[in-house]
């Protein structure tokens, strides 16, 4: 079989790497915006501390997937066949989505939490009714059509904990940001608390803390303005402000997860709602340039415990904006400013394989002289 051959080699290449370079912090944004004339644009970063060599990836209907079981080994968990054609980015060469969007619009992305994330205890016997964390994406979008569907279905899997090989012998630690194509928004937890299925109306997602607690700190912010405030008058004395963007003064610019939270969710609100779809998509590449991480400036000790235990640093390894109007999955990598598109328009979604495309065309230049 093409897939257990694929597993071979996968584990022997990749696990290799990984035994000597454990995975480190990833710190991931995302973000939704609404068009005035219909439709809705993703956007996220995806940060990781060691390369991930992500691939674009599609995955046609009637696809048959091996589930993941508890030993960590594909075809001992619960098996399923696509429904819907998906496209997305994979990670370290496994078959699997940390980022997608399927034929239907359902757009999701997977998000580091390691302080935070727990799965239930899954018993051998029961491990065959089960898929690993880092298949939930992919169940997920090659399954459903909607966030509520979503909601009904999710909880009727279970999904276990276990290491995998290619993941450094550790589990891993996410959650999960979901949107559809009439504008709902869910966020997906697996904790100590259980399952918790989260509607949305932020539309944001970073890391850790839990989503709750980043909805509990916005009060925090409820001064901040788009809107240019006045100058202070005391005493009759008037103190402008040295420029314009007084209304957000305070906004946080750090890295910090939580920081993140609240510099996504007021620059995505801030946009003008009688942008259009493909004003929009605009947007999103703006927007996300605040959230870029400089090569260098998050840089992690081998004693930082979100670092996996080896040092390095951060970079925005991809970046992506996927329109559920237009149907267009787009991705800029790391080492260029090239975007490339994925019409899923156009795609076979018929075809008999899961495809990967390396996007690693030259920068592209355009000379004006």
């Amino acid at each position: 079989m093409k897939q257990k051959m694929f597993n071979k080699v996968l584990a022997a290449s990749v696990s290799v790497t990984l035994a000597f370079a454990p995975l480190v912090s990833n710190a991931c944004t995302s973000f939704l915006l609404k068009g005035s004339d219909g439709g809705y644009v993703y956007g996220r970063t995806m940060e990781f501390g060691l390369p991930l060599n992500s691939q674009l990836t599609t995955i046609p209907r009637a696809y048959a997937h091996q589930g993941i079981g508890v030993d960590g080994k594909y075809g001992s968990g619960l098996n399923w066949s696509s429904k819907y054609a998906v496209a997305g980015m994979n990670a370290l060469g496994l078959p699997e989505l940390v980022d997608g969007m399927n034929e239907k619009g359902l757009i999701g992305g997977v998000l580091n939490f390691p302080n935070s994330a727990a799965y239930p205890a899954v018993t051998q016997s029961e491990s065959s009714s089960s898929i690993n964390s880092v298949q939930v994406l992919t169940y997920v979008l090659t399954n459903f059509a909607t966030v509520d569907e979503v909601k009904a279905g999710l909880p009727k899997i279970k999904v276990n904990g276990a290491k995998l090989a290619v993941y450094g012998n550790q589990t891993p630690p996410v959650h999960y940001t979901l949107h559809d194509s009439n504008g709902k928004s869910i966020v997906v937890e697996y904790s100590k608390n259980g399952l918790s299925i989260m509607d949305n109306p932020t539309t944001v997602l970073t890391n850790d803390p839990p989503f709750q607690d980043h909805l509990n700190g916005i009060g925090n912010y409820a001064n901040l303005s788009k809107v240019e405030k006045p100058p202070l008058v005391i005493n009759g004395a008037t103190y402008a402000a040295p420029s314009s963007g007084n209304g957000l003064h305070g906004l946080p610019g750090d890295f910090l997860s939580p920081s993140r939270f609240i510099r996504a969710l007021f620059l995505s609100n801030s946009v003008p709602t009688n942008f259009t779809n493909t004003q929009m998509d605009g947007a999103a590449w703006h927007i996300l340039g605040s959230f870029d991480i400089p090569p260098g400036s998050v840089t992690l000790p081998a004693s930082n415990p979100y670092g996996g235990g080896t040092g390095g640093y951060e970079v925005t390894e991809w970046t992506i904006v996927a329109n559920n109007k237009a149907m267009v999955y787009n991705v800029k990598m790391f080492e260029s400013s090239n975007i490339y598109a994925f019409d899923l328009k156009k795609m076979d979604v018929n075809a008999k394989e899961i495809k990967y495309v390396k996007l690693a065309q030259p920068k592209i230049l355009v000379p004006v002289n």
